[in-house]
């Protein structure tokens, strides 16, 4: 096993994981380096077949855990918080709306059980089949579906007053 060409080969796509859950880089790059660590203690222990697959998990798991210590902490989400940009920037507004939904979806993630947080994250935010999550979680695909299925009730719950397009009030003199 060559750490070096697991890493540069499968390393962005754990990092990108954890980034999208947490919004920091630092905070990603923690997650990666525990993510590879653990990769390695479960390597000795067992064969791997997918390190892309191991790393993602174990990365988005950490994640999540970091997430959870984050709002236990009471800590300013929006300190930790940097938007990436893209060259086709959106109007101010846009971009301040959709960093208040992620902080808000950042804190409703935080509120799952780990096994929902962590099947939504790689279906949903990851694109991962239920069948992939399933073999990397090591639980039948039906059981992925059901996790996912309660996830976002639940975030639908937590976040039903969370509104994407608030109307702004004006004051009346």
């Amino acid at each position: 096993m060559d750490w070096k060409t697991i890493l540069e080969r499968d390393g962005p796509t754990a990092w990108r994981a954890a980034y999208r859950l947490l919004g920091n880089a630092a905070d990603a790059d923690d997650c990666l380096q525990d993510a590879a660590l653990a990769a390695v203690q479960l390597a000795r222990r067992e064969p791997v077949g997918n390190w892309r697959a191991l790393l993602t998990r174990l990365a988005s798991a950490r994640a999540l855990d970091r997430l959870r210590q984050r709002y236990r902490s009471r800590l300013d989400a929006s300190a930790d918080h940097h938007a990436v940009l893209a060259a086709d920037s959106p109007e101010p507004i846009e971009t301040a709306q959709l960093d208040e939904l992620q902080s808000q979806l950042r804190v409703a993630l935080a509120h799952l059980s780990h096994d929902q947080a962590t099947a939504f994250s790689l279906c949903a935010l990851e694109g991962w089949t239920q069948a992939e999550a399933a073999s990397q979680l090591q639980t039948p695909a039906s059981t992925v579906g059901v996790l996912v299925h309660r996830a976002r009730q639940r975030l639908r719950e937590l976040m039903q007053f969370a509104d994407p397009n608030p109307t702004p009030t004006r004051s009346h003199s």
